[in-house]
């Protein structure tokens, strides 16, 4: 596959061996309108969802807010990692102004039900995979970044509170530059055929 048949949104049969995501530091104008972010969010609501709970939650980070994300980034860091040096301080607060567009993703499991945790955190990622497909359709990129502020209590308290969990952070714009393909496992080392455990 060369790099320009990436995200080939001639057919659905086209586009989903063809899908890559984009660098969000690569993005740039335009993002998606809030109309078309409240139409991915729409079409990754068709997400599986096992006992209809709806186990996810977005916020939309508007541009004006990216400044007091990046702070909030900034002293959770500090607070965890007093010593951090100028160079990763930068690197993690970047990640609050890359891309036109920003979404959080939160995982929200619901507790009081019988559907198991590990289930509705497949429907969360389920959802954000839904989430890129749209944004990918719609003809922008969009990319899904963790790192350690996705992991971070007082990250995901500026968003949500446990048991809730930030999925990730996703970015959506025009690309700057073509996508370029990373590695992928062999299809042997990921499908075979199963072989029942021999019987006595």
């Amino acid at each position: 596959m060369t790099e320009k048949q990436f995200n080939d949104l001639s057919s659905l049969a086209a586009y989903l061996p063809s899908r890559r995501s984009g660098r969000p530091r690569d993005m740039v104008a335009p993002g998606p309108s809030d109309a078309q972010i409240e139409e991915i969010v729409s079409i990754a609501l068709r997400t599986p969802d096992h006992g209809k709970l709806a186990p996810w939650r977005v916020i939309s980070v508007g541009d004006d807010q990216r400044s007091r994300l990046a702070q909030g980034i900034h002293a959770a860091y500090l607070k965890e990692r007093p010593d951090a040096g100028r160079m990763e301080m930068e690197s993690l607060e970047s990640m609050a102004c890359f891309a036109p567009t920003l979404l959080v993703l939160l995982s929200s499991p619901v507790e009081s039900t019988k559907i198991p945790l590990w289930e509705q955190e497949l429907s969360c990622g389920a959802f954000a995979m839904n989430m890129l497909h749209a944004a990918h359709a719609m003809g922008f990129v969009g990319g899904w970044i963790t790192g350690w502020p996705a992991f971070n209590d007082d990250v995901r308290d500026l968003f949500g509170a446990a048991p809730e969990k930030i999925a990730g952070f996703f970015y959506f714009g025009t690309c700057t530059a073509e996508p370029v393909e990373r590695p992928r496992p062999a299809l042997r080392d990921i499908l075979s055929r199963w072989t029942p455990p021999a019987t006595e």
